[in-house]
């Protein structure tokens, strides 16, 4: 899954930008979750829009830190 399926799927999911959704309604694995999102986490360019928390849900360790949902900020919209 690429930065704009992403963004896409975040859209889909949220009620709007900068609102939480919960990782496991990306549809992907424990494992891919982990990978993707700590990928994107280490990108300056591309982690200064998310923003992760940590709530009820399933949890992933993102970047060494246990997560469970993400908010995404509507300018990352500027960078696809």
């Amino acid at each position: 899954m690429n930065l704009r399926e992403v963004v896409e799927r975040y859209a889909k999911l949220a009620s709007g930008f900068g609102q939480p959704v919960a990782l496991n309604g990306f549809g992907l694995t424990a494992e891919e979750t982990t990978k993707l999102f700590s990928a994107f986490d280490e990108d300056y360019h591309i982690s200064r829009f998310f923003h992760f928390s940590n709530s009820e849900g399933q949890s992933y360790l993102i970047s060494g830190a246990e997560v469970t949902h993400i908010s995404i900020d509507a300018d990352i919209q500027a960078v696809l």
